[in-house]
């Protein structure tokens, strides 16, 4: 039997919006992919940065790795993307599911944009469709279109690793809302089923941890342990009880504080709008469009 690759991956988290940023490479040929970075955004002042990116391009520098691809999951909405400034930085191509043009389509709706704004996803270099595969490395990477959070979700299972975005937390967390325009239970559930139905062994790794309780952030868990606690997916739950349960919860929770300013950079690829007469990038929020919760 052909042993599974495994990658080695290295896990950053940015304490100001729980994320998780991702690098992973192959050992043998030590090239590798950076997933979901982060760009650095003050929502008091305005200001962004790239100084969290810039701890995932000092590790892939003094690693020695040649980094092949710029990942992103999906339209981010709790986060700006800094895909396109690491893309430039290491001179790599960026890539995310091809169902991101739906995702553009609705919120350029939400947000009133120009006619002439593009939805067809070319503010990435590749488009991934479901079930393409492509190489880091030995290591080859399939895509899994994987909805539910975001209609344009995908996961990258690399070897050994599944990077599942917002899908599943950790398992004391549960999984992902799926309340978002566009989100669905039924499809996260979907969703769920299908990477828990991965190999035991395979690695998990998620978008997000809170600390529950306070505890250190952790972003791995294997498939296994997901299928016995987490506290949401633990006994194969029907679908009928997972959206009792999801949407429930779903129901209690307040939009992320970054959302109505990170989605109009991310369906821009992780771009701030273009600057204005004076030089100056605006971000505009669409008063009154969602209600109080």
């Amino acid at each position: 039997m052909t042993e599974t690759p495994h990658p080695i991956v290295k896990g950053f988290w940015h304490e100001p919006t729980g994320s998780w940023q991702y690098v992973f490479h192959d050992p043998a040929t030590m090239q590798g992919a950076v997933i979901d970075p982060v760009m650095d955004f003050d929502p008091l002042s305005g200001a962004t940065g790239f100084a969290s990116a810039q701890l995932l391009l000092d590790y892939i520098r003094e690693t020695g790795i040649e980094v092949v691809w710029v990942l992103d999951t999906h339209p981010h909405a709790d986060h700006f993307s800094a895909a396109p400034w690491m893309g430039a930085q290491l001179g790599a191509p960026t890539g995310i599911g091809e169902h991101v043009t739906k995702v553009q389509k609705l919120w350029k709706g939400i947000y009133n944009l120009p006619e002439d704004f593009p939805t067809d996803g070319s503010q990435w270099d590749h488009l991934f469709m479901e079930g393409e595969i492509f190489m880091v490395g030995e290591i080859p990477v399939r895509v899994m279109f994987s909805p539910g959070h975001t209609m344009a979700s995908v996961t990258y299972v690399a070897g050994d690793a599944a990077f599942v975005h917002d899908t599943l937390m950790m398992p004391d967390s549960g999984t992902s809302r799926a309340d978002f325009p566009g989100g669905s239970s039924a499809d996260l559930y979907a969703s769920l089923t299908a990477i828990l139905s991965l190999p035991n062994a395979t690695r998990v790794f998620v978008g997000h941890d809170y600390r529950p309780k306070g505890r250190p952030a952790r972003c791995e868990a294997s498939v296994a342990e997901h299928r016995a606690a987490n506290i949401h997916m633990k006994d194969a739950p029907t679908e009928a009880d997972f959206r009792a349960v999801r949407d429930a919860r779903d129901a209690t929770l307040p939009l992320p504080k970054l959302m109505l300013a990170a989605l109009q950079v991310n369906i821009r690829g992780g771009r701030l709008p273009e600057p204005e007469s004076n030089g100056r990038a605006y971000l505009k929020l669409p008063l009154g469009y969602f209600e109080p919760r």
